[in-house]
């Protein structure tokens, strides 16, 4: 079973920067639309971004455009998010996605496969 595991949450400052990772448990997943999404206490889950299997394009939730930068990095199946300028209603648990359509329904939450989660906490 194709598994993601997030690594990389944790308490950071206002205005700080973190970066999550996301790592997959088989190559199979090179083919795949990776991304993230995030969930704040009492929220629905929010689209953050994605990216093709390729890398060559990506799509950015208005909230964070400028401010979070997705990669890929194919010899370590993984795929990471560096979070800059972090603001308080950044807080929530991040979780990593893989969608077999592409960037645009992983967007959409087209989501075969979820990671379990990562807590990221900025306080003010």
């Amino acid at each position: 079973q194709v598994q993601l595991v997030e690594s990389g949450g944790g308490l950071v400052q206002a205005g700080g920067s973190l970066r999550l990772s996301c790592a997959a448990s088989t190559p199979g997943l090179i083919t795949y639309a990776m991304g993230w999404f995030r969930q704040a206490s009492g929220k629905e889950r929010e689209f953050v971004v994605a990216i093709d299997w390729s890398g060559g394009i990506t799509y950015y939730g208005d909230s964070v455009k400028g401010r979070y930068t997705i990669s890929r990095d194919y010899a370590k199946n993984t795929v990471y998010l560096q979070m800059s300028s972090l603001r308080p209603e950044g807080t929530a648990v991040y979780y990593c996605a893989a969608s077999k359509g592409g960037s645009l329904y992983l967007a959409r939450g087209d989501v075969e496969v979820w990671g379990q989660g990562t807590l990221v906490t900025v306080s003010s």
